[in-house]
Parts: C-alpha cells; structure tokens; sequence
C-alpha cells in the first residue's frame, strides 16, 4: 500500500466522525438517515432497466461502501446477499451502526478497492460511488471490480465529474488543468494531521480504463447538483458556474 494511500486512509479515521454527523444533520429524532441506494428510482440518472431490472436477489457489492448508505440502500432494495468494502475502520464502524438502525442483512469488510478480499466470480452487481477518485491505482482498481463480477455482472461507477472539480465556483475559472490527473491535495480541516489526495481524471480515461478491463459501456450519464436540478437560478445563491457544468460523471458498464 502506498504513502498516500495510507494518507487517505487516515484520514478519513480521523474525519469519519465529523462527515457522518454532517451526513445525518438533517434527520429528525426517531427517523433513520439516509440510505440512497444508486439503483433506486431517483437515484442520479435514474435506473436502466434496459441493463439490471432490478438489484431484487442478486448478490451486490459497494466498492469503497464509507458510511454503508449505498449498502443499506441496496439491501433495502432487495439485493442479497449484501457486501461493502472499505479502507477505514471508522467508516465501517458507521456501516455496521446503519445496517443494525435499518434492520438489514449487509456484511462490511475492510480492504482495498485495487485488493479486495474476496473472491472471483462472486458478485451479479457491483457499484462505487465518490471514492475511485483518491484511488491511485484506478486501472487496477476497475479489474479488482471486473474480477469479483460474474460474467454479465453490471458495475454502476460514479465520481466527481473532473471539469467540476477543475473549477474555481467563485471566480467561474479552471482552477487547475483537466487533463492533469494529479495528484491534487485536499485541506479537509486543518486541525487534521493528513490531507485528502485525490486524482482527476478525464471522462475519457475513465470510459477507457474500464474497457480496458474488460467492461462494456452501456450509459455514461452526466449530471448537476441536486440543488441545481430541482431549482431556478434566481432562487438560489449557489455560484453561477455550477449552473454550466455537470457536477459527477455515471457509468453503467457490463462485464464482459
């Protein structure tokens, strides 16, 4: 495992505590906290039924699962069995914490996304969401995923979409080139011992580096922050340049 791996690791130890508290800030006493499964109708881009008609028994795993949500989102679906992978003990902690809160049947286990442990052909769908990003090693990362998938097996693959992580939201501007993947340093708050590192790379390394594992792409959907979607400019005080670009880049891919 590399430095900066073990960076990012630490990291989110040392951040879990206060991202799940943000994550759960607007659940009202006596109601659960979210659990947006990227397989449920309003997820961003919504279903393909035309490529998984439904996650209804079929053996799933979230690939870098943090906080559980798309996990327990998923086995809330139906999916079965159930399984998240990720690198920070803490995050995990927080998984388990939301599987017993929805009375779910969800396994959570610690390991790298570009070494997971488990086995081959295991899995009918698979998905990750916002974390291939700090992920150094993606192409070894997209056949961890395509090797755990049985043959047919659909990967539902999504990160910040890099022209949106390329700009400065004040200024309207390209912060940083978007065909310089990075690595870019992150401050999440300085009261921290480590920094985020992540990787941006372009539309069409990602599209490539899953057909070079082995996938078919069947959607690439583009789409903007939720704020966007369901308001009017003249309504919000979000900066005008979130208005022009998409906020995360989907992938629907087969495995071949």
């Amino acid at each position: 495992m590399s430095d900066l791996h073990q960076s990012n690791r630490r990291l989110w130890d040392e951040w879990s505590d206060d991202f799940q508290a943000i994550w759960r800030s607007d659940t009202d006493e006596g109601e659960l906290p979210p659990a947006p499964s990227p397989f449920a109708a309003d997820a961003p881009g919504g279903p393909q039924p035309g490529i998984l008609e439904s996650v209804e028994g079929k053996a799933y795993v979230e690939l870098g699962c943090g906080g559980g949500q798309g996990s327990v989102g998923t086995a809330e679906l139906g999916a079965d069995p159930v399984v998240g992978v990720d690198f920070s003990g803490e995050q995990l902690r927080y998984a388990r914490q939301l599987r017993d809160e929805y009375g779910v049947d969800a396994q959570f286990v610690q390991g790298d996304v570009t070494d997971l442990p488990l086995p081959d052909d295991r899995f009918d769908v698979a998905s990750s969401e916002a974390a291939f990003q700090m992920v150094e090693d993606v192409d070894r990362a997209f056949a961890e995923a395509h090797r755990v998938l049985r043959d047919g097996g659909v990967f539902v693959f999504s990160v910040l979409h890099p022209l949106h992580e390329a700009l400065d939201e004040e200024s309207g501007t390209l912060e940083h080139s978007y065909v310089d993947e990075g690595p870019r340093e992150i401050e999440i708050d300085e009261a921290f011992e480590e920094t985020l590192m992540v990787f941006d790379r372009t539309v069409a390394d990602l599209h490539n580096g899953l057909v070079d594992a082995g996938f078919e792409v069947r959607r690439l959907l583009e789409h903007h922050n939720h704020e966007v979607e369901h308001n009017e400019p003249a309504e919000s005080d979000l900066p005008d340049v979130l208005w022009k670009v998409p906020q995360s880049v989907r992938f629907w891919a087969v495995a071949q």
